[in-house]
């Protein structure tokens, strides 16, 4: 969409149509008009040039009599038609694999696929991980607008310079991941946490209430979390928020390596840790949450055992979080009560039993795109700022 330089106003409206319908659509301009507050002049002028840029599409128009304006009462919704219809690319760098996935801009997963590197101190592994994203992408075939890329991973991450500050287990620092991903595929590339990554998907498409506020805990190999109000994610000076890898676990001895006390929630509930610990005690021959998770729905109870004790562990942890912030929503990503609600519900139990605060259990749930929730967390991290800006984010 073109405009002229300091045309925020103009922007910020363009954005304010494209976010009611995403919330609304199918809906004529003119319900558009009385959702947003914006004038029936000011929807039209909008909605035709984001039906031009191909972001916004007419459905055909409802049987029944026209308005008694005699204007039609075509509805509109976000273009997420297989033909014309654009997509965002995500990619979510995990430390054993890392996965790709194609999403419309309702966050639907249209082709996804994994990426195993078992060596994350490969040192070639970012030109390896771009080689594999360009193949996968070329492959899908879609001929669909692409907009680009946009990327999670754990660690400190700073969005507004594309740059990796730290991810402990992968070795890096000080990584212009950004700027290399963006050379490597010649696409517009953005990064992000992973758990603000996340946060940002659920207040995208997830549950209404998480647009007013939301805490999300990410357990992973990488432990951290994120904090969004009347949406916004928080990103903290240096985009520093979400470090909660050695938040104290009430009751937990577990001794961590990277501070060397105990009972920090990353060396008691990170999947690391549970991975370990299930070889250890002879449950699985490698040490894949995956794999524990699927030897407990075969019927192991020490697999269910171990599960059912992190879920607890990380209930614990969340209720701490809680007790701070009190969002009207609390996302956990755990990949067991993610899979499964009765792990999800030893969260809850575990929270009601720790929280200071009166916690409805109902306010603490899974990421709505359940397994999905990587692909779509990381392809939004380019489509939050299209909602945001739609001039921001342009078809290549």
């Amino acid at each position: 969409m073109t405009r002229m330089a300091g045309d925020s106003r103009s922007s910020a409206n363009a954005a304010t149509v494209l976010r009611t319908v995403l919330e609304h659509g199918p809906v004529a301009r003119s319900g558009i008009s009385e959702l947003c507050g914006l004038s029936p002049a000011s929807v039209s002028r909008q909605a035709t040039g984001l039906l031009r840029d191909g972001l916004l599409r007419e459905l055909p128009e409802p049987p029944g009599p026209a308005a008694s304006s005699g204007r039609p009462r075509i509805p509109l919704d976000l273009h997420t038609g297989a033909v014309g219809g654009p997509v965002a690319a995500g990619l979510h760098i995990g430390v054993p694999s890392s996965t790709f996935g194609l999403v419309d801009l309702r966050g639907r997963i249209l082709a996804h696929r994994s990426f195993p590197h078992p060596d994350p101190a490969d040192p070639a592994l970012r030109d390896r991980i771009g080689e594999e994203l360009g193949r996968f992408l070329r492959e899908s075939g879609t001929g669909r607008p692409l907009l680009g890329v946009g990327v999670a991973l754990g660690g400190r991450v700073r969005p507004d310079t594309g740059t990796v500050v730290h991810h402990h287990a992968l070795g890096w620092r000080d990584v212009p991941l950004a700027a290399e991903l963006a050379a490597s595929l010649d696409l517009p590339v953005r990064i992000d946490n992973h758990a603000r990554a996340v946060a940002g998907a659920e207040i995208l498409f997830g549950h209404p209430d998480a647009r007013g506020s939301l805490v999300h805990l990410f357990i992973g190999n990488v432990v951290d979390a994120a904090f969004g109000i009347e949406g916004t994610v928080h990103q903290g000076p240096g985009s520093a928020a979400g470090d909660v890898a050695h938040l104290p676990v009430p009751g937990s001895r577990v001794a961590c390596d990277g501070c060397g006390r105990s009972g920090c929630l990353q060396a008691t509930a990170s999947d690391t840790a549970l991975g370990a610990e299930a070889v250890r005690l002879g449950i699985v021959p490698e040490p894949t949450v995956a794999l524990v998770v699927d030897a407990a729905a075969a019927g192991d109870p020490r697999a269910d055992r171990l599960l059912r004790e992190r879920a607890r562990a990380v209930g614990r942890a969340a209720a701490l979080l809680l007790d701070v912030f009190n969002p009207a929503v609390m996302v956990v990503t755990e990949l067991s009560s993610v899979l499964h609600e009765d792990y999800l519900e030893e969260v809850r139990g575990a929270v009601g039993e720790w929280s200071h605060v009166r916690v409805d259990p109902g306010r603490i749930v899974a990421p709505h795109s359940g397994p999905a929730v990587l692909p779509e967390a990381a392809a939004t991290v380019l489509l939050g700022p299209l909602f945001r800006d739609p001039a921001a984010v342009r078809p290549v």
